[in-house]
């Protein structure tokens, strides 16, 4: 990963504010929010990294499942994450905190909910972004 320091900061340990700064990504359904921790993600020129926050709020589900044309870290932190199809409860599984995945561009993934909540770190990002200049 090329180029990083265009997209990201120099950031010595700094309190969030967890009571502000959410929103509710683009194409996601309400009851699912993002806050924007460092760095940028140029999907339209497929280049840069993001850290980010998503979080549940209780009972919140996406419908369909993902696909992205860049990698992403995800980090489980507290609550719980309920991956598969609500319609299918015997194709669903449960993951408590401090599991982890890791997904490659093109890997379809989800759809997900929460019944009490969660909260996960994500790391999104290129694989080259010097590349795509």
């Amino acid at each position: 990963m090329q180029g990083i320091g265009r997209f990201k900061s120099h950031l010595e340990f700094l309190a969030l504010e967890m009571d502000e700064g959410w929103e509710t990504p683009p194409g996601y359904p309400d009851g699912i929010e993002q806050k924007i921790i460092s760095g940028r993600l140029d999907e339209d020129k497929k280049r840069g990294i993001r850290t980010r926050l998503l979080r549940f709020q209780p009972d919140a589900r996406s419908i369909d499942p993902f696909v992205h044309e860049y990698w992403e870290e995800v980090l489980l932190i507290s609550g719980d994450l309920i991956v598969g199809s609500a319609d299918d409860e015997a194709g669903e599984e449960t993951f408590e905190p401090y599991t982890y995945a890791c997904r490659p561009p093109g890997v379809q993934h989800g759809p997900f909910r929460s019944e009490g909540g969660c909260l996960l770190v994500e790391v999104h990002y290129y694989e080259d972004s010097e590349a795509s200049d």
